[in-house]
């Protein structure tokens, strides 16, 4: 069906994890962050996000989509992600990781700690 286009997520926020140890992985988070920020603020602004969105080819999502996303790890509320907030951003946005985390608790609480 034309017009009919679907969008299909993978999460792989876990295998990433279990290749690259949680150390490497949060190596792997800060490289992401350095690469969609501004240089000049150490922040991920609308204009450095729009900017390094359209430099990797990924010129499908509207300023509003783009700034939804910024709103949406946006902790304190700067208008802008610092690296602590995007790396929350993206552990949010991982079904894998957020169903592991759940998982890890539960057991937690089962043991009595």
């Amino acid at each position: 069906m034309a017009g009919n286009s679907k969008v299909v997520f993978q999460d792989f926020f876990p295998s990433m994890i279990e290749r690259l140890g949680a150390e490497g992985f949060v190596r792997e988070l800060c490289n992401g962050f350095r690469l969609l920020m501004d240089v000049e603020k150490g922040l991920i602004t609308f204009e450095s996000l729009k900017r390094n969105f359209m430099l990797l080819g990924l010129q499908g999502l509207s300023d509003d989509e783009l700034i939804s996303m910024l709103r949406e790890g946006d902790l304190n509320g700067d208008g802008a992600l610092n690296q602590m907030e995007f790396c929350i951003l993206m552990f949010r946005l991982s079904p894998g990781l957020m169903n592991g985390s759940r998982r890890l608790l539960e057991e937690a609480v089962a043991n009595g700690l």
